[in-house]
């Protein structure tokens, strides 16, 4: 039951309460420009793989990260293969208009239009920040949602670099707007 408030409040900050703007709905059928150190193309596989200071950016949303691998559907369409996904270890940080998001993995779901991050996630908007291990955004209405459970290094009875542990919690501050 100790969720639910947490939830209610980390909702209620992200979505425009309180002073804090909501986001607009992301393009995501903008061109994806990329950048990185070394990219090695795996065309019977379908993806590339991208390492070194990556750097991806799709209208006004910029995904950071140590290395990257990008997914693509096999179709070519005006000369560009078509991007289904972006999964992204190491440092990984995306960057929309007023907002900050940090953890350890994430995955861009160009279908769906969902980022999720996990692993130590910090997500930042104005003066308020809220940590958590998963965070979902919706591209298409901006919504936020962090939950405390958190994907560890592989603990007792789990696989290595997939263990996820339910005794997490959300945490985070607020900030509070100047009253008369």
């Amino acid at each position: 039951m100790q969720r639910l408030p947490a939830l209610l409040a980390v909702s209620l900050a992200l979505t425009g309460a309180g002073g804090v703007r909501a986001q607009t709905a992301h393009n995501s059928a903008a061109p994806i420009n990329f950048g990185a150190d070394h990219i090695e193309l795996q065309d019977k596989a379908n993806r590339a793989l991208l390492t070194g200071s990556v750097v991806v950016k799709q209208a006004e949303m910029t995904l950071t990260a140590a290395r990257m691998t990008v997914a693509y559907t096999g179709q070519v369409v005006d000369g560009s293969p078509q991007v289904s996904r972006l999964d992204a270890a190491g440092n990984v940080v995306v960057t929309r208009p007023d907002q900050t998001a940090r953890g350890n993995f994430g995955v861009y779901d160009l279908n769906k239009r969902v980022v999720t991050m996990l692993g130590a996630v910090t997500l930042t908007q104005q003066n308020n920040t809220v940590n958590g291990g998963r965070l979902t955004i919706n591209l298409d209405t901006g919504r936020a949602v962090i939950d405390g459970s958190s994907v560890g290094g592989g603990g007792a009875g789990g696989k290595a670099g997939t263990t996820t542990s339910s005794g997490g919690r959300v945490s985070g501050t607020f900030s509070v707007p100047k009253r008369n």
